[in-house]
C-alpha cells in the first residue's frame, strides 16, 4: 500500500494491528515525525487501543521563545535553522510535562543529553540496554509495528534506509530466531533525506505501508555545529597522539571529538602546526618521529557517521579500505597482496562504515553530493556489524580494525578507573550508554587497540567549580576493571592493566590542581595509595589559566579556529555567542552577578551595532532591557577577539558519547 495520506496510513495500521500498539522507531533522524504524531494524535484520546512507543534519541529543538539575552539570541537562529514547520514530536512535548496519558507509554534506551532529567515519565520508562542489545529487546516486546523515514530511489522504485540501517535489519533477524511474526513494516518517504544505496536499500515490497505526504517537506534535523574552547582542543590534541597511521577510528559526537578530528586532520594536512599545539600543552609526544601525516590512511568503522568524518575524508584522512574477503585481508595483514588484490580493493572496498549518521545541514548536503568514488566507499551497516566482532565475521573483523582507536566521552571518572557517562548517582539518566560499552569492551578483545575516553576535568555549575576526576561516585557505566585510557586536558592517563595505585597516581595527574590533593587525601585515606606519595612538579600546574595562556597564540593565528568544522551561526552571531558565554562565566555566582551589573551601568554602549541590532537591543525600551544591553555591551567589549573563550548557549541535540 503507497499513499499521500498519513490519515490512511493510521488507518491501516489500526485496522491490520488488533489490541495494543507495540511500535518501534528508529533514534534519531529516521524517526518519521509526521507519521507518528498522527498516530499519537489518533490514539491519544481513544483509551482502547494501549499504546507503547519503543524509540532513542527523539530530537527536540529548542524553544524559539525565551526570556533574557538567551532568549533573545535563540529565537531568530531556532526559526531560521530548524524553520517554523519543524514537526516537533507531540510525545516527547507530553512526556517533557509528564502529560503522557495512561494508555501510551513511551520507552528510550538513549535520550536527547539532559533533556528529561525532568520527566519521571520518561525517567520511568528509560531501558539501560547497550546498543547491540536493543533488537533482542524488541524481540522480547514483541514489537508489531515499526515505522521508520525512508529515502526514495531517484529515477527508481527502491527505498534506502539511509540514516539508520542500525536496528531495522537486526530487528528482523531477531524476530526470524524467536519464531515471531514479522511486524507491520511502515515507511514515510522523505524527499530531503540523503539516497544512500548498498546495503541501505531495500526493494518497495520490504516495507507493508509506504507513505509518501505532499511538500512542502519540514528541513531534516541539523545539529548546530557549536564552538570549539580551549579545553576541548586540549583534549582533542592529546587524544590524536593515540592514532596510529594505518589503523581504525570511532568517535562520538560533540566539541570533543571536533577537536580531535581537526587535530587529526592538521596532523595531516599542516604536521608543523600540529606539532607546534602539541608542544604549547606539552605533550610527550611532540617530537614523536611516529606522528606524521597518514600516508596509508585511516578506516572508519563507527555506530555513528557525522561532520568530524566528513572532515577527514575531504582532509584525505579517512581513505584506508577494507572488504568483505577474508583471504584479502589476511593477505593485505600480512603484506603479501597481489596486484589484482590492490585493485579489487581500491575499486570494490570501502573506508567508512556507520550504523546510523546525524550532523548538520550542511552535512546532509555533503552526503547528497558526495562523488561517485566516495559513497561507493561509505557503507551503511547495522549496528551488530559495527559495534561487536561476534556476529558471525570475527576473523574478517579482526583483520580490517587492526590498531583500533575507540573515542568516547564521560561526564566523569573514579581515581580507580571507571567511568560515569550516562547518569548521576540519584538514577536519573542524562542519556544513556548508547555503545560505549560495546566498544570498550571490543577495545580489549581485539589486539593492539585501545578505548580512550575524554572528559572535561572540572565542572563548573552554579558559580561553583567541582573535580571530574572523584574518588567515588554512585553510578558506574564502564567498571574499573575494564578501565583503558583517559583523557582530560592535562594529558593521558594510560591505566589498562595498571594496579590500584598506579591508577590513583595517573588519574592524579590529569586532574585540575584545585583538587589533587583531596583526591590523594581520600586514596590515602584508604590504604590505596602511600602515604608519602607526591605529584610531580610539571602536574601542580594544571590549572585553565595556564592553559589559556599557552593557547593563546594559536587561537589568534587561527591554528584553533572557533568552529574547525564550519558554522551554522552568522559572524554576528558567533561574536554573540563569545559574549553570551563570556558574561555566562562572568555572572555564575551571586556576587559575579553584582560585579557584572556594576561595570554594565558605567559601560558604553557597545560599537558593534550588528550585534545590538541582531538582539534587537539598539533601542531598548524599559529597565530590563536597559540593562540586557548595557551586559551584552560590557561582553562584547570583553570577547572582541577571534578567538572563543568557552562554549555559548548550549542548543541540545546530541552528546559526546
Amino acid at each position: 500500500m503507497t499513499t499521500p495520506s498519513l490519515d490512511a496510513v493510521v488507518d491501516r495500521i489500526l485496522t491490520v494491528v488488533q489490541g495494543p500498539l507495540r511500535v518501534g522507531a528508529p533514534l534519531g533522524l529516521g524517526k518519521p515525525h509526521r507519521l507518528l504524531n498522527a498516530l499519537y494524535a489518533r490514539i491519544e484520546k481513544d483509551a482502547s487501543r494501549p499504546l507503547r512507543i519503543c524509540t532513542a534519541l527523539s530530537l527536540d529543538p529548542p524553544p524559539a521563545s525565551g526570556k533574557g539575552l538567551e532568549g533573545r539570541f535563540l529565537g531568530p537562529f531556532v526559526k531560521r535553522h530548524f524553520g517554523d514547520d519543524y514537526p516537533r514530536l507531540t510525545y516527547v512535548q507530553a512526556m517533557r510535562r509528564d502529560a503522557l496519558p495512561a494508555h501510551v507509554e513511551v520507552e528510550e534506551f538513549y535520550m536527547q543529553s539532559g533533556a528529561m532529567l525532568g520527566s519521571t515519565q520518561a525517567q520511568r520508562r528509560y531501558a539501560s540496554l547497550n546498543y547491540t542489545q536493543v533488537a533482542p529487546a524488541l524481540a522480547d516486546r514483541e514489537i508489531n509495528v515499526v515505522v521508520q523515514k525512508v529515502a526514495r530511489e531517484p529515477g527508481g522504485t527502491r527505498l534506502s534506509l539511509s540514516s539508520n540501517t542500525d536496528l531495522t535489519f537486526d530487528l528482523l533477524a531477531a524476530f526470524e530466531a524467536e519464531g515471531l511474526p514479522r511486524p507491520l513494516m511502515v515507511a514515510e518517504v522523505d524527499p530531503e533525506l540523503p539516497w544512500l544505496d548498498g546495503s541501505a536499500a531495500v526493494a518497495a515490497d520490504f516495507f507493508d505501508i509506504v507513505a509518501e505526504p505532499p511538500g512542502p517537506h519540514p528541513k531534516l534535523f541539523g545539529l548546530p555545529r557549536q564552538p570549539v574552547n580551549d579545553i576541548d582542543y586540549a583534549i582533542g590534541f592529546h587524544a590524536s597522539t593515540l592514532v596510529k597511521d594505518g589503523g581504525t577510528l570511532q568517535i562520538g559526537i560533540g566539541a570533543l571529538a571536533d577537536a580531535l578530528c581537526h587535530a587529526l586532520a592538521l596532523r595531516h594536512t599542516d604536521n608543523a602546526a600540529y606539532r607546534r599545539v602539541l608542544a604549547a600543552l606539552g605533550s610527550p609526544a611532540a617530537d614523536d618521529p611516529a606522528l606524521g601525516g597518514f600516508e596509508r590512511g585511516l578506516y572508519g568503522c563507527s555506530e555513528m557517521i557525522n561532520e568530524g568524518f566528513r572532515r577527514l575524508v575531504e582532509a584525505g584522512v579517512i581513505r584506508r579500505k577494507v572488504i568483505d574477503d577474508v583471504d584479502l585481508m589476511q593477505r593485505d595483514a600480512d603484506g603479501r597482496m597481489s596486484d589484482a588484490d590492490r585493485e579489487r580493493l581500491e575499486r570494490e572496498g570501502q573506508f567508512l562504515h556507520g550504523a546510523f549518521y546525524l550532523g548538520s545541514t550542511e552535512f546532509y548536503q555533503w552526503l547528497r553530493d558526495m562523488p561517485d568514488e566516495v559513497r561507493r566507499a561509505v557503507g551503511m551497516c547495522p549496528v551488530s556489524a559495527v559495534n561487536e566482532l561476534y556476529g558471525g565475521h570475527e576473523t574478517l573483523e579482526r583483520l580490517q580494525r587492526r590498531d583500533a582507536r575507540f573515542f568516547n566521552s564521560c561526564m566523569m571518572a573514579t581515581a580507580l578507573g571507571a567511568a560515569v557517562s550516562d547518569a548521576l548517582d540519584d538514577g536519573r539518566v542524562v542519556s544513556g550508554v548508547g555503545g560505549q560499552y560495546n566498544f570498550v569492551a571490543m577495545a580489549h578483545a581485539l589486539p593492539r587497540s585501545r578505548s580512550a575516553l575524554m572528559f572535561r576535568a572540572v565542572r563548573e555549575s552554579g558559580g561553583r567549580s567541582t573535580s571530574n576526576v572523584v574518588w567515588n561516585y554512585g553510578h558506574t557505566t564502564i567498571p574499573r576493571h575494564l578501565r583503558d585510557v583517559y583523557i582530560t586536558e592535562y594529558g593521558i592517563a594510560d591505566i589498562r592493566g595498571a594496579t590500584d595505585e598506579d591508577c590513583i597516581a595517573a588519574m592524579a595527574r590529569i586532574a585540575d590542581a584545585r583538587f589533587q590533593d583531596d583526591l590523594l587525601e581520600q586514596a590515602k585515606s584508604a590504604g590505596k595509595i602511600a602515604a608519602d606519595f607526591t605529584l610531580q612538579e610539571g602536574a601542580r600546574g594544571n590549572t585553565r589559566e595556564s592553559l589559556r595562556k599557552r593557547l593563546a597564540p594559536l587561537r589568534h593565528d587561527g591554528t584553533l579556529p572557533d568552529y574547525p568544522l564550519g558554522s551554522d551561526f552568522t559572524e554576528v552571531e558567533q561574536r554573540l555567542v563569545r559574549a553570551l558565554a563570556w558574561l555566562k562565566d562572568a555572572t555564575a555566582s551571586r556576587g559575579g552577578k553584582l560585579r557584572a551589573v556594576l561595570r554594565a551601568m558605567t559601560t558604553p554602549a557597545s560599537t558593534d551595532s550588528e550585534a545590538l541590532q541582531r538582539m534587537d537591543l539598539v533601542e531598548p525600551a524599559g529597565f530590563t532591557a536597559r540593562l540586557e544591553s548595557r551586559l551584552l555591551s560590557l561582553a562584547l567589549r570583553n570577547t572582541g577577539r577571534p578567538a572563543a573563550k568557552a562554549i555559548g548557549p548550549r542548543l541540545r541535540g546530541g552528546d559526546d558519547q
